[in-house]
């Protein structure tokens, strides 16, 4: 099998958290089942700066390019919310930069190195080492789908 080089790039955009919208909520959930009345429950309503972003002055909001993580479900376009003010703890979902290049993959932490995990069977784990430029940039909280095409 020919496996590829583990590299993403990712675009970075500053979150503004000085606006607010808000939005119709359905706070007793939406069910995959049986459908119920949600009309009884539109007059909620919920900010997502408020509900997504914990530390504004360190938070960021990034678009996925590559496809090293399809099979965590997090494909090319993806928005990624990430606080840069997190520590990083095993398993999380991170934005990297290895030796002067970015890269989201998942953080495994061992004594004497890291690891950063794809989650596509194509790409090989990063080891990194003392001997790597290496800074864990980010840590992504929430990832944003765009299941539709909506033309404005």
């Amino acid at each position: 099998m020919n496996m590829k080089k583990s590299k993403s790039v990712i675009d970075v955009f500053k979150a503004d958290t000085k606006s607010s919208v808000e939005l119709p909520f359905v706070e007793e959930g939406i069910r995959a089942g049986f459908p119920s009345p949600a009309q009884d429950y539109l007059d909620l309503s919920i900010d997502l700066n408020n509900e997504l972003i914990k530390h504004p002055s360190t938070t960021f909001y990034g678009r996925v390019k590559g496809d090293s993580l399809i099979e965590a479900d997090i494909h090319e376009g993806d928005i990624l919310i990430i606080d840069k003010s997190l520590e990083p703890r095993e398993g999380d979902l991170a934005v990297c930069c290895v030796d002067g290049e970015f890269t989201l993959k998942y953080i495994k932490i061992e004594q004497d190195v890291v690891w950063l995990i794809p989650a596509n069977k194509d790409f090989q784990p990063i080891r990194v080492t003392a001997g790597n430029e290496f800074v864990i940039w980010g840590i992504v909280t929430y990832s944003i789908k765009k299941h539709r095409n909506i033309k404005r």
